[in-house]
Parts: structure tokens; sequence; C-alpha cells
């Protein structure tokens, strides 16, 4: 199954719904990430897809700085699981593929 192309995700968390955009792609052969939401870009670290399920990493600095553990199961288009900050408890996050764009 390919995870390719940009997903767009939602993470609930105590301080309100966050929204980010994740664009997965090959590079030399190795599955790469790049998460970019409240105007900053960070590169998703230790990626993995194992079946249907992906894991990463991020760091973020806005709203707060957090490093997250994402774990997700992939269902077609749809994404769904949890992210974790630290000991902070597990957050719901949802997910969507986005349409490929028509400007090619």
């Amino acid at each position: 199954m390919s995870v390719e192309g940009t997903w767009n995700i939602v993470i609930t968390t105590p301080v309100g719904r966050q929204q980010a955009a994740l664009r997965l792609f090959p590079e030399g052969g190795v599955l790469r990430g790049i998460a970019t939401g409240e105007a900053e870009e960070v590169p998703l670290t230790e990626l993995s897809l194992d079946g249907d399920r992906l894991t990463w990493r991020q760091s973020i600095t806005k709203p707060m700085r957090l490093h997250l553990a994402f774990d997700v199961v992939v269902r077609g288009d749809e994404l769904a699981g949890t992210a974790k900050a630290g000991r902070l408890p597990a957050t719901k996050v949802t997910g969507r593929r986005a349409a490929p764009s028509s400007d090619s």
C-alpha cells in the first residue's frame, strides 16, 4: 500500500484541534516526510510503514514546544490513531489523503 502523497490531519488536543499537512514521498528508496502547520515546517523522523501501521516522530514549537510520537493505521485514503507527547496522555489523530492536484 502506498502512503505517498499529501495528508490533511487533525490532532484533537486539550488546547483544541490542531491541523497539519503531511507530505510523504520517496527519497533514495526510503520513505520521507514533512509536516506543515502553524507557520512552521518540520521533518518527520523515525518514519516507518509496517503493513498498514505508520509511525513517526516530529518536534514542533507552535503552539508550544513538544516532541510528538505518532502511531496511526492507514486504510485507503484515511488514517486514524494517536499522537503522544512525553508523559502527556495520547491524543486522537485522524486524517484524509488530499486529492491530487490537477495542475500537473
